[in-house]
Parts: C-alpha cells; structure tokens; sequence
C-alpha cells in the first residue's frame, strides 16, 4: 500500500531522526484533526520520549487521527520509556493509522491490541513499503542481532579502486563524495581495513558539505596483523574508534591503541583476516545497527563472501585504470555466473561526472 498523505508526513519525521535513535528505530508520528496536523514527532535519542510522545505533547488529541510508522510500543520488562500504546489511549485518540508492526519481542503486536481493546480503530499497512526500507537497519539487528551492513566503494570503469602503486585521490568527483559524507552523517559506524588507514590515512569523519556533522559514526578499523600506528588520524577525531584485532597481535600494539581513547576488540583470526561472524554480533551488541563499509577490496571481499552485505552503493567514475590496479571486491569471488551477487530493486543516478549504481542485496 503506498503511504498516504499524512503518513508520507510521518515517514518524513522518521528519516530526520534516521541513525539518532540507535539502538532504537527512528520513527515519525503526527496527530491529524480532520485534514489539518496538530501535532509531529520524531523519536528521539536513545532514553528520550518515542515519536508519538512527541506528537502528543501539548495537543488535545481526543478524537483525532495518529499516523505512526511503526507499530506503538507496549509495556515488557526492562523497558525505560512509557509505553506509546498506553499514551495514545490517555489522549483519547479515535484512530491510529500504523505502517508497519514492530518485531521488537516485546511489542509484536501488542501495541494494537492495547489499542483495539480500549476501543481505539487501528489500520496497519499505510506506507508499509516505505516504512520498511526506512527500517531496514532496525529490522536486521532486531532479526538476526547483526548490523546492516552497505557496501560502498567509487571505482573506475575497470572496476578499479586504486591505480597498481596504490593512487586512488580522486577516482570520482567531489559531488560524489560529498554524497558519501551525507550517508556518513546518519549511519551508526563506518569500517575500513587496515590496509586502507596505511595508504589513505583517512580521519573516517563525517562532512557534509565540507563540516563535520553533528552526528558522527563509530569508526571500525579491522586490522588482524596490528599494522596502523597509534599515530593515525582516525584517533584524534570527534566521536568513537574501534580496532578489531586477533590474540596474535602485540599486547603492547593494543595498549597503545587503547591509549588513543580507543576501543580494542579481539576476534579470532581466519584466513583473510578477523572472522566476520565473531565481529558482527559485537557490533550489535554495542549499538551498532547500521554500517557503511568503504574498503578496501580485502574487507569487502570478506564481507560479501560471508553474506553479510545488505546494500550497494557504487560510485562509478568514467575513467579507465588498467593494468594491476586495485579490484574494488576481492576474496573467493562467485565461482559461477550463476552464483554471482545480483541487486534487487537497482537504480542508477548521475552524480557530477559519475553514476551512482544503488541496489540491495539481502531480503531484509
């Protein structure tokens, strides 16, 4: 069902709050009177009020309309913010249109039935499509208890990364790496491998338009052979790092690490590096529901090999390296045509001089 009018207002509140709520999901909600809003919320950052909270504040909801993205939550144990079901039913609502029910275990429905049983009309289904693509991170960690990982690289026709020696400033065009940066400013931890710190040395921050974003992501550094000095720009950043080692590597390597202000996790080590299935889980547990994952070639070779990647974003710029330069996805690769990875839903876009190749890849 595509959403309606005030839904599609509602689906706007919650991608403004988009990778702000973390490990919450970002919803919207507005309060109709007929066919004017009265009222619009957002969630708001972890331990703060839900989105139909704020909707509800200072409106004299009774007998109006409530449009909600995701299913209102309902009381369960552990739960430190008042349930919305139960608010809407103080406030006297008539009708609560939701898009989508909450898989949340403690909600699951029970939110409708909180409302139906106080006698309150409720339609699920309103802006379904949209409010589940808008979810997706929220959805894979509350499903599987792993991040949504998107994989992001800009190459050349070729599908080179990086000339042979390594040179890859700039492959694409500022406009799409200011592209790149607006994705950073939302998304809850950006990842790289080691070898992409050694030859970039990149800050991993997120600008937008040349300004670092209020928001910025936790920056995962994977790096089995303790490679990237204590030095690198990654540590003296605003926001969070996090260096994912093995047990082979130096105590002293990691103390120093640790000294940076940054986190160290210890994974067990596999044949190219950090064993994903160790790793993902952590990140989870840590908050972590959303990744954007920019590199290099080893990392996301690993990352697709393993089923782990759920979006592609591929900046594609017209220019052609050749030779040994850098493949922009490395590891075992599809043996077969037929076992090749293949984008669902993909869409295609200019962005300065290059194309931007969207597409998801996971049923999530």
């Amino acid at each position: 069902m595509t959403a309606s009018r005030f839904m599609k207002f509602a689906l706007d509140d919650a991608k403004s709050a988009r990778g702000r709520t973390s490990p919450n999901p970002w919803v919207g909600a507005v309060v109709v009177q007929g066919s004017q809003v009265v009222g619009r919320g957002a969630t708001e950052a972890n331990g703060g009020r839900h989105a139909e909270a704020v909707a509800l504040d200072g409106v004299d909801a009774r007998g109006m309309d409530v449009y909600t993205t995701l299913e209102p939550c309902a009381p369960f144990p552990g739960k430190r913010t008042p349930p919305c079901a139960q608010a809407l039913v103080a406030a006297g609502v008539r009708k609560v249109h939701v898009a989508m029910l909450d898989p949340h275990p403690g909600v699951a429905g029970a939110g409708v039935t909180i409302l139906r049983a106080a006698g309150i009309e409720v339609e699920v289904g309103d802006g379904a499509e949209e409010a589940r693509t808008l979810l997706r991170p929220y959805l894979k960690h509350r499903q599987l208890g792993i991040p949504y990982v998107i994989a992001k690289f800009a190459a050349s026709l070729d599908g080179k990364i990086a000339t042979a020696n390594g040179d890859s400033k700039w492959i694409t065009s500022e406009a799409a790496r200011d592209l790149g940066h607006s994705q950073r400013a939302w998304i809850d931890a950006i990842m790289v491998g080691s070898e992409t710190v050694l030859r970039d040395d990149p800050a991993l921050t997120a600008r937008p338009g040349g300004n670092l974003a209020k928001h910025q992501p936790v920056r995962v550094v994977l790096d089995s052979r303790a490679r990237i000095p204590a030095g690198a720009r990654i540590f003296g950043q605003p926001g969070k790092a996090i260096v994912v080692t093995t047990d082979d590597s130096p105590l002293d390597w990691r103390e120093r690490i640790v000294a940076t202000g940054a986190r160290v996790v210890i994974c067990e080590g596999g044949e190219r590096g950090v064993r994903m299935e160790q790793l993902m889980p952590v990140l989870a547990a840590s908050g972590i529901m959303s990744v954007w994952c920019e590199g290099g070639g080893t990392l996301l070779g690993s990352l697709f090999d393993g089923g782990y990647v759920d979006e592609l974003w591929a900046f594609i710029a017209p220019v052609i390296l050749g030779g040994a330069g850098l493949s922009a996805v490395g590891g075992e690769g599809a043996g077969t045509m037929a076992d090749a990875w293949t984008l669902r839903d993909p869409t295609t876009e200019s962005i300065g001089k290059d194309v931007l190749v969207r597409g998801f890849l996971s049923e999530i």
